[in-house]
This record gives C-alpha cells, structure tokens and sequence, in this order.
C-alpha cells in the first residue's frame, strides 16, 4: 500500500481542506454559486493569486465559468489572462501540470502568454469524469516563484475530481428541471388545445355527431369543429396542417380561428374558405399549409361540402349497403391565392353514414409496417352502420388500436362520424 504524498503532518490538513471543498460542492445544485465559492476556497488554501475554471460547453470548446482574484472579485476578460499552452497541454494529455517558474521552465519555450503576463507559478488540473475531460482548473501567480508543490498539485486534482461529479449532477438536475418545465408546459398546452375544440357537440334535428382527436405528440396539428351558421344550418369541419408538434398546434389555432369567423360572415361554404385562405397567406408566412373538408348540414338530410385538399371522406348508404369516398378536389388552404373549390350537394337517407377523417387514421401502421388503410374503415363503418354515431365512432378507435398493436402513432389522428336518423 502506497503512502499518502502528504507528510503527516500536512494529511490531516489535506483531508480537512478536501472534505470542506467537498461539502461546499454538495451543498447546492446552483453550479455558478457553487464554483465560486469553491475557486474562492482554492486560492485560499494554495496561496494563489488568481484562480480560474473552465468547462467545455456543447461545441467541445472550453469556456470560461470562474475567474476570480485574491479578493474574490471576478476577473474581466480571463481568456487574455492565463497561458494558453499550458491550458492546451493539460487538455491533451488530461494530466496536471505544475511550474514553479514559468519564466524559465523549458516545457514552456515559445509560450508567449506566460512571457508577455509575466507568469511565475502556474497549476492546472483536468476535470475528468470517466476519462473524459470536461473542463480544468488553473491557478496562478504572477508575483512569486516556487508558490505550488506537489501537495497543492494532489489537492487540486482531487478537487477536481470531486467538482467532475457535482457538475455533471448539476447538468443533470438542469436538464431534469428543464424537462420537467417542458414536459409541464406542453401538457398545458395540449390541454389549452383540447378546450379549443368543442366540448360537446349540438343536438341536431336528424342528425347524430361524435368526433374523437388524438395527437401523436403533446400538442397537435388536426382539428375538427362544429358551429351554427346565420342560416340555421350548421357547419362541420375537419382540418389538418402539413406540421407536427407546436408549430403545427400554433396554426391550426390560427385556422380555426379564421375559419370560424369567415363562415360567419360569408354567404357560402366555399367563400368562407376562400376568405380564409387569402387572411393565412396575407397574416403568416410559415410554409405550412392546412387541409379542410367543410361540410353544411341541412334541414331533411341535404348536406354541401367542399373539399380544400383533404382525403376523401367515407359516405355509407344504409339502403344499397354500400360505400363511396367522396371526391378529393381543391387545393389546401395556405398555398395558392385560388383554392379551385368546388362544392358539391349530396342527399342523406335515414341510416346513412358520413365519416370524415384525417390521414393520421389510414395511414396507421402496424408493427408490419401495412397502413390500416381506407378498406379496413370502410368494413368497420358498414358492420356497424347501425348503430347510433358514438357507437361507429368508438368501434373505428378501437379497429385502429387493435391494428396497430404496440405500433406508436407517427401522425394525429382525428375523426368526426355524421349519421342522418331522418328523424
């Protein structure tokens, strides 16, 4: 067993000074704080007169966080103040390097720095966390030669070891704050988009609604919406924006927004999306774009919707038994001053069923990598096409869910079932 490089007398003094450093490392999470009172006790206990920490940032480059003097005052400009060829050296060899003149130590030869600042004595140390370096210590003193030895060179490293461990746990606390926040923010976020979409939807004379969204993030980009309209028709709408995620979730609230009002105050399904398109390219300038099938319900089953890009929704007839997705038509809204919409009249027979959907839906994939596909929907519309709309809706959820197993969802998927009772 090797011996302690400190004499016996000076152990005890070595172990009390590393365990104070030690406690004042532990003591907080606030790392800028912590170092500084750290540095503060170095110099101190090395008889420095100027004490430095660097620590390498996200680029790999080391960067100044302490720089302090005898009098604890923080230094301006440190990066002009210390030797650059000793910090360089001790960043490559991840080994401690003491002088005790750098006025004449031959190491140091060419080491402009330490002869234009007049360096004398100069310690630094790497802080090493599993072998890899992540900043170093340097302390200085310009006055007087011979001021470290081997003992402050030993204290110093295991300082530095001892700081490696607090900041990387600092580090990790402040990501974990930091994603927490996040994670709290986002959840507000979603929540704040959920109450956007209606929480209920109306009791139509002939009509059943039910309409499901779900986001394959925290927030999303598809919506769906159902209003009365000046006529005393009402409007149904399902949308979604080319993006994911929070910019996405930003304009669509946007849209919506826009849609609602346009449909207000304009004669026509087609001219409230005209409307709104030519606000999104007058208002934004993001590059995404929005897809949106606007659909009128009538009184006695008539219903006009338009097609703004979107896919082509499912219409059931309960009568023949039968499906048709209806056309595709128009161009999305954010992209093009004219939309080339065209709206078309379809007549709703008791029974019938209208299902309209964003791509999240037929797009899922199972852990085969196969979409759930317009096929899969369509026989889940037709075995329970009668049964009351919440029912279809709930019985297509679960189709997807099954199909797509353990399978994450890589798109938002939003679902809006219409069926006319004739009622």
């Amino acid at each position: 067993m090797s011996a302690h490089p400190f004499s016996s007398a000076e152990q005890p003094e070595f172990l009390a000074t590393l365990y104070e450093i030690t406690r004042e490392l532990n003591s907080s999470l606030e790392l800028d704080t912590v170092l500084e009172n750290v540095m503060d006790r170095v110099i101190e206990v090395t008889g420095a007169e100027r004490g430095f920490l660097m620590l390498k940032n996200e680029r790999g480059e080391l960067e100044f966080q302490v720089a302090r003097g005898l009098d604890r005052s923080d230094l301006a400009s440190p990066e002009f103040q210390v030797s650059t060829s000793i910090i360089r050296q001790v960043e490559q060899t991840h080994q401690p390097m003491l002088t005790d003149n750098a006025q004449r130590d031959d190491r140091l030869a060419g080491g402009e720095s330490i002869m234009l600042l007049g360096l004398r004595s100069i310690l630094c140390v790497p802080i090493l966390v599993k072998e890899r370096l992540i900043g170093l210590v340097y302390v200085d003193n310009r006055l007087h030669s011979g001021i470290f030895n081997q003992h402050h060179r030993d204290l110093l490293a295991a300082f530095a070891s001892q700081a490696g461990i607090a900041i990387e746990n600092a580090r990790l606390y402040q990501v974990a704050v930091e994603k927490g926040r996040m994670e709290k923010e986002l959840q507000m976020a979603k929540e704040i988009q959920r109450s956007w979409l209606p929480h209920t939807l109306p009791h139509i004379l002939g009509y059943e609604l039910a309409a499901d969204w779900r986001s394959a993030r925290e927030v999303a980009g598809d919506f769906y919406d159902c209003f009365a309209l000046p006529t005393g028709d009402w409007g149904v709408v399902i949308a979604d924006v080319s993006d994911k995620g929070a910019p996405a979730a930003l304009f669509m609230a946007v849209t919506r927004s826009l849609l609602r009002s346009a449909a207000l105050v304009t004669p026509t399904p087609q001219a409230a999306l005209q409307h709104t398109n030519l606000s999104i390219l007058k208002d934004t300038d993001t590059g995404m774009f929005v897809t949106v099938y606007l659909t009128v319900l009538h009184s006695g089953g008539r219903i006009t919707a338009v097609n703004a890009g979107h896919n082509r929704p499912l219409l059931y007839s309960a009568r023949r038994r039968a499906f048709t997705f209806l056309p595709r038509g128009g161009h999305p809204l954010g992209w093009f001053e004219e939309l080339a919409l065209q709206p078309r009249t379809y007549r709703l027979e008791a029974g019938d069923v209208l299902v309209l959907y964003t791509d999240g839906l037929t797009e899922a994939e199972n852990e085969a990598h196969e979409p759930f596909g317009a096929e899969r929907l369509a026989q889940v519309v037709a075995e329970h096409a009668e049964s009351p709309a919440a029912d279809i809706l709930t019985a297509i959820v679960e189709a997807v869910q099954e199909f797509m197993g353990q399978t994450p969802p890589f798109d938002d998927m939003t679902l809006v079932v219409v069926r006319y009772t004739g009622a």
